[in-house]
């Protein structure tokens, strides 16, 4: 392990956490812009999908946080100390707590179908993907067998990116 000095809370990624937490806000609390689905049943049955896939984004994204224990930290730069974790759902994604914040992204768009809506979630995956490259150089850095979990492991989405 190498380790890798980083000064100012900046330094370590504050402004994506900065930026995410405002595509968040807008998710949650932006205008929501001209809905997408307007008919019944279509609308109800997209609805419920959304109240499932919103409980399993929060499974994943708790399990996820508990993969990590105490390496756990909102900023992409890994905490001085922190171990290398590829086990439970970090075995089929390499940032699972964002595929779980993406899928309740996509949640709440199914709940609330506008093209607002959508436009921030789009935003978000662009967003978690720059911060992903950003987290892994440090990473790379850091653990130098991150490089073999990269091949092995799909970034965001499991097996499919």
């Amino acid at each position: 392990m190498n380790p890798v000095p980083h000064k100012s809370i900046s330094d370590r990624g504050a402004r994506y956490v900065i930026v995410q937490a405002v595509l968040i806000g807008l998710i949650l609390f932006g205008p929501q812009g001209p809905l997408l689905v307007n008919g019944e049943p279509l609308k109800t049955i997209i609805q419920s999908c959304g109240v499932a896939i919103g409980l399993l984004a929060f499974l994943i994204m708790g399990i996820a946080v508990m993969n990590l224990g105490k390496n756990f930290t909102p900023l992409p730069c890994p905490k001085d100390g922190a171990e290398l974790v590829q086990t439970g759902l970090y075995r089929f994604v390499r940032h699972p707590i964002y595929f779980g914040v993406l899928l309740a992204a996509l949640a709440w768009f199914f709940m609330f179908p506008g093209i607002y809506v959508l436009a921030y979630a789009i935003g978000l995956f662009i967003l978690f993907d720059i911060k992903a490259r950003r987290e892994e150089v440090w990473l790379v850095e850091r653990f130098p067998i991150y490089r073999d979990y990269q091949y092995k492991v799909k970034k965001l989405i499991p097996a499919i990116y």
